[in-house]
This record gives structure tokens, sequence and C-alpha cells, in this order.
């Protein structure tokens, strides 16, 4: 559950390709078009909300080429496409994000939470699913889509175990395990200081791999599942590019990869926010599996 196409593949690319590999059923649901976005191609700048528009519809297109390169064959964006509408954002003067005074109409941070929820609610009873992935409660960086999408996400969530709650939306289903996405702090710092030793001082600039991290990176004790794929993350990356209006190939993502290597992104780390933990894995410590500790494991079964 993400908020705007991209984020699924930035935050969970690598677990996605790797499950769909395995025969697991991956379904991801976005929230809106990111109609609001930064337009990276100078040849696509019309595209911009404050040019001609278009943006959320060439998105549409950059989700579904992203989709392909995972595997993923089950995509859907909560309500429809274009339901809710990005609600944009602006940085607070503590560096995180925060809603904009001028939300435009239709925002999704504006949304009728029971209304939001009540469509996830149908997909949850529909699928059934094991595990769902969102963000925590700030959204990760504090944009009002993040955080409104982990809202509606714990709602449907609840709702969906309900068996009186709406039967008409399909029968109850109690998901098992919910995570949170999650970056690890001494990863971002041992990533941080490894490019900084190889004289690049550009990639996240002003970042002091010995000083105050922005809030996505989580201190590792906070930390519930590591889960390596790194097999499969040369299909995140190439998932990264298809969103080409919101991924700059030069920019710091793929500058990580460059200069301290692909597997920065092939391992994605989680924090189990409800449901019982599996077995550690006694060389890290976390859950390397999010489906670790479920009465059916096997992929198959996912």
């Amino acid at each position: 559950m993400h908020a705007h196409p991209d984020d699924e593949t930035i935050n969970d690319g690598a677990l996605m390709a790797r499950l769909v590999a395995e025969g697991a059923h991956v379904t991801v649901v976005t929230c809106t078009l990111g109609e609001l976005g930064e337009v990276l191609v100078p040849e696509l700048s019309e595209l911009a909300a404050d040019r001609d528009g278009g943006l959320g519809e060439h998105r549409i297109g950059e989700m579904a080429q992203a989709m392909r390169e995972l595997g993923v064959t089950d995509h859907r964006f909560l309500g429809g496409a274009g339901r809710y509408r990005d609600s944009g954002m602006v940085w607070s003067e503590a560096g995180g994000a925060m809603a904009s005074p001028d939300l435009p109409e239709g925002a999704f941070w504006t949304a009728d939470l029971l209304e939001a929820a009540d469509h996830l609610v149908e997909v949850l009873r529909e699928l059934r699913p094991q595990v769902v992935v969102t963000y925590d409660q700030f959204g990760g960086y504090g944009h009002p889509d993040h955080v409104q999408a982990h809202r509606v996400t714990t709602y449907a969530v609840a709702l969906a175990a309900v068996p009186s709650y709406r039967p008409d939306l399909g029968a109850a289903w109690d998901v098992a395990k919910v995570y949170w996405t999650a970056m690890s702090e001494s990863r971002m710092r041992a990533g941080i200081r490894r490019l900084r030793e190889q004289g690049d001082t550009t990639t996240f600039e002003g970042m002091d791999p010995d000083g105050p991290l922005p809030p996505f990176a989580v201190p590792d004790e906070q930390l519930t599942a590591a889960v390596d794929s790194t097999a499969y993350v040369q299909q995140k990356l190439a998932a990264m590019r298809a969103h080409a209006t919101q991924i700059a190939v030069d920019g710091p993502f793929f500058a990580l990869s460059n200069n301290v290597g692909s597997e920065v992104w092939g391992i994605e780390f989680y924090r189990l926010a409800k449901g019982t933990p599996g077995p550690a894995d006694p060389d890290t410590g976390f859950e390397a599996d999010l489906f670790a500790g479920l009465p059916s494991g096997s992929a198959d079964d996912r």
C-alpha cells in the first residue's frame, strides 16, 4: 500500500521481484497518480502541474512498466485511478515534509478516512493476504499522502477483520502480519561514509554520516526484518528507471548503487506493526522472511 507511483519500487522493489519469482501473489495498491511530482525529464516538463498538466496520466504508464520489470501482475489504484489526488507537500522548518496550506481539490490528505479505508477493506477481503506492507505513522518523512496511506491501511486492516462490519464488502479477513517500511540507520550511515571516502560530496549533500539523519533512517534496534533480495536488485533498478519522471539515473539513488554497490538496494528493512515475529536469522538478528512463523509458509500459499 503506497502513496504514489515509484514509492513501491524504492521501498519494496527487490522484495516484490523475489516473491513473484518464488510463486507468491503480490498486489500493489497505489493511493494517487502522483500528479504533483517533480518532472525530471526536460522534454516532458510540460506535464508538470503548473504547466499543461497530465503527469498523473503519464505516471500510469510508468507504473505499468515498473510492474512489468518486477513481474507484478496485480496493480490497483485505491478507489480507481484518479479517485484521490496527489496532495503535494512543503518542507517544514524542522526539515520534514508537511501538507501545503494550498491543497488541491480531491487531495488524498483530505479524503474521508472511512470511505478510503472501505476501498481497501474490499481489496483485503477479496485477496485475503497474509502480509500487508505500508508506511509508519510519519510516512517515512512526513509526506501527507504517506501519512494518510498509513492511516487508511491501519484502519482498513482493523475493519476488514470485523465480521459484522460491511458484509457487503466480503467475508471478514484478519491480516496476520503488518509491516512498516524502514531504512536501517547503520546501513545508511555506512553508505554515506563510503561515498564521502570515495570523494562524493554531492550525493545526499549536507548529510554527515556521523550526524543527524532524516527520520526515515530507523535505529537498528527498532527494526524487525531484513529481507535479502540482492539477487533481484537489477529488476528493482530497472523498475526505478521506468519511473523516469521521478528518479534521475544520475541522482542519489543510482549514485548509491554505482558508488556503494547494488546490494544497498537489495536488502530491504521493515518494522513489524501487527502479528508475531518469526524466528530471527542468527547472523543478523532480524527476520529474513516476512512470512516467517506463519502456519502456511510455502511460497505456493502466499
